[in-house]
């Protein structure tokens, strides 16, 4: 194993403040769920080692903020992504409607080489809450939104129940792999894979708007 190499991807998740993109994270990652977070202030970062066909693969996946205070930091946190997930609640209309704008805001700070075939990555999640009764967004019209915009793949989700969140993710890590074999970035030995990678850094407090909400990030 020492001498197998390891291969560094950068997945970005954003979308609107209590989509439960930190939920998400936390259950794929940690296999954890808390009924309680806080909002995430700038951008964090989980990472995950998984086996890939014959490779080593470390994910390492940034947890941004999604208030739009914020926006102005991602040029930081998105350069050198190899993905980028957007996240939305499949019971709030706006947080569907918001998507474009992530989609084209992460496309002007990451700026990618080539922007048309940047994956990215469509996650529904919260399709658990009242049994699915308070859906607010057809996944018909999910599909046909990610149809529009290059057959964006799209998964659906309960971060609270585990509900398709491997599945899901392991889809983001193909997608990813695919894209850094494409643009060849770097690989490096197992011994040298940076220290960073090592950190787990997840907030463990609700957001606000889930609390007035009375809801979850799950």
């Amino acid at each position: 194993m020492s001498n197998q190499k390891r291969t560094l991807l950068k997945i970005i998740v954003i979308g609107d403040s209590g989509v439960g993109k930190t939920s998400l994270m936390n259950q794929y990652v940690h296999k954890m769920f808390r009924h309680q977070y806080k909002a995430t202030i700038g951008a964090d970062f989980v990472t995950k080692e998984i086996q890939m066909d014959d490779k080593l693969v470390t994910l390492q996946i940034w947890d941004t903020a999604g208030q739009e205070r914020f926006h102005s930091l991602g040029a930081a946190f998105y350069r050198g992504a190899d993905c980028c997930v957007l996240v939305f609640d499949v019971n709030l209309l706006r947080s569907f409607e918001t998507l474009q704008n992530w989609h084209d805001e992460f496309l002007k700070q990451a700026d990618p080489i080539n922007p048309e075939t940047f994956p990215f990555v469509l996650i529904g999640n919260k399709v658990d809450v009242d049994g699915g009764s308070s859906r607010a967004v057809p996944e018909k019209t999910v599909r046909d939104w990610c149809a529009s915009r290059g057959n964006i793949p799209y998964h659906e989700t309960s971060a609270k129940e585990d509900y398709n969140v491997d599945d899901a993710f392991t889809s983001i890590a193909r997608i990813a792999l695919a894209y850094e074999h494409e643009h060849e970035q770097d690989i490096w030995p197992d011994e040298e894979i940076p220290s960073y990678c090592d950190l787990q850094r997840i907030p463990e407090s609700i957001s606000g708007i889930e609390q007035q909400r009375g809801g979850c990030a799950c």
